[in-house]
């Protein structure tokens, strides 16, 4: 794709996020899109939302559960730029009615850096050095494209389909804890709804880190110290609306709620 079609993809996304209106597939308008395509696409959207005032806080993988994958029929994860404007803190009402469009929630562990994370190269074991500390969290993840007829290149070009995330309260040591088999136990209005294991996220939360790490990098971006990193999800996702309460919780590490308005 020449400069002025990925510009164009960019624009068209960024005025999906800010009017709420769907677009159809990228790929059904452009079949031959590639995943390098995509993400010069990616990288126009976050530019026009920079321009709007949002600062990168951080970054994120998706779509690394074989769950997610089946039910967004892609077969790899994704990665897109976590802003200021998207995250909540535990107890804040989180607002997705006016601002997201088609919104399913998961349960995630966040990790947050003491240093940075160059790729390629990156292993486990500098991830773990690199983070300061890990929490529970829950991202809602939307997307622009209509009915979630997306293929990778569509949640790439999308910004990962990035819609909102909420951290908890507690941090924990990742050395503390053994990220593979931790559980999660996820509760939407009082039922529990979904469990899951850190090993459901590429066999550990640590190794999307480190894939993360080493994907950016070869595009010249690196994960920095003080950025909030979201690892992918270790349940299916959930569709969510204003009045819907979730709590996830993970063991050793704590829970995260959030009120849906």
């Amino acid at each position: 794709m020449n400069k002025s079609v990925i510009e164009q993809c960019g624009d068209q996304l960024y005025k999906a996020l800010r009017t709420g209106k769907q677009i159809k597939p990228l790929t059904e308008e452009y079949p031959d899109i590639s995943i390098d395509d995509a993400y010069q696409i990616s990288l126009h959207l976050n530019k026009l939302r920079l321009a709007d005032g949002e600062k990168i806080i951080g970054k994120k993988i998706g779509v690394t559960s074989k769950a997610v994958m089946n039910m967004l029929k892609v077969d790899q994860p994704d990665f897109g730029f976590l802003t200021d404007k998207m995250v909540f803190s535990q107890g804040e009402d989180v607002i997705i009615s006016d601002q997201l469009i088609q919104p399913k929630a998961e349960g995630e562990i966040a990790f947050i850096l003491k240093s940075d994370l160059v790729g390629p190269g990156i292993t486990a074991a500098d991830v773990l050095a690199a983070t300061d500390f890990v929490m529970p969290a829950i991202e809602v993840v939307d997307s622009r494209i209509k009915d979630w007829k997306i293929k990778i290149q569509d949640t790439v070009a999308d910004n990962a389909s990035c819609g909102v995330f909420i951290l908890g309260d507690t941090a924990v040591d990742p050395r503390d804890i053994d990220l593979t088999t931790c559980g999660m136990v996820v509760e939407k209005n009082g039922s529990i709804i979904s469990t899951g294991a850190g090993a459901a996220a590429l066999n550990s939360p640590v190794n999307c880190v480190a894939w993360l790490a080493n994907t950016l990098g070869s595009y010249g971006i690196a994960l920095k110290a003080g950025e909030v990193i979201m690892s992918g999800s270790l349940v299916p996702l959930e569709p969510v609306v204003a009045g819907d309460s979730m709590v996830v919780s993970v063991g050793g590490m704590g829970s995260v709620s959030a009120r849906f308005v």
